[in-house]
């Protein structure tokens, strides 16, 4: 659990600090590194695969083209295979080429049109100078404790799991001892609020209906 401050951004030059816009443009893009994942390895992996089936698409046309014999399979083979698929390869090869296929290419497709958000929020950012950049397991926490103070449990009775629009509060009460789940829910909203999370997540309450046994 951890969690950042990213401090204002200034550039030192003869003429003085940046105007106002130009910091708040600066912090947002650092606040947009701090919450976002790089895609840079899997753009890296995505071009050695093509570089590397083009260079031996490359290497092999070559070899056919000085009349050498070809290191895996001919350049008109292969297409020749590709062509007359799935004629002569057992079904379950091929289903399994095709599954392997298919989940490459969603791996790389989803990693190219989902946001790609680090399990991170930003607290009191908006036009600060300052932003604090908090993991979402720190959250968790925070609120995790007002839960089981309002609900008058032990920690191991109390499981907040915090995602970018939401907060699942899970609550197993003691046995005998009733638990009231606005109470709950209030307490912690107000923490939430004081935290004032961006985006402000919604909150939502379940207490379980098997108690647990009181020490």
């Amino acid at each position: 659990m951890s969690h950042k401050v990213v401090d204002e951004y200034t550039a030192g030059t003869g003429e003085g600090a940046p105007a106002s816009d130009e910091r708040q443009l600066d912090m947002r893009k650092v606040v947009y590194r701090e919450t976002h994942s790089s895609r840079a390895a899997v753009s890296v992996v995505a071009a050695a695969l093509v570089m590397g089936l083009a260079g031996y698409g490359l290497l092999e046309s070559a070899v056919h083209a000085i009349g050498q014999p070809a290191w895996l399979i001919e350049p008109q083979l292969a297409a020749e295979r590709i062509v007359a698929l799935p004629a002569g390869v057992p079904p379950l090869l091929l289903g399994a080429g095709g599954a392997v296929i298919a989940m490459a290419g969603l791996f790389f497709l989803l990693n190219a049109v989902l946001p790609g958000r680090r399990a991170r929020h930003v607290l009191n950012g908006g036009d600060s100078p300052t932003a604090v950049v908090v993991d979402d397991e720190v959250i968790a926490s925070a609120l995790a404790r007002s839960a089981r103070l309002a609900a008058n449990v032990t920690p191991e009775q109390v499981m907040v799991v915090v995602s970018q629009r939401q907060v699942i509060v899970n609550v197993r009460p003691t046995s005998g001892v009733p638990v009231t789940e606005q109470a709950v829910l209030a307490a912690v909203e107000e923490e939430l609020r004081a935290m004032a999370p961006e985006p402000l997540p919604e909150v939502r309450v379940n207490i379980s209906t098997a108690g647990v046994i009181g020490a």
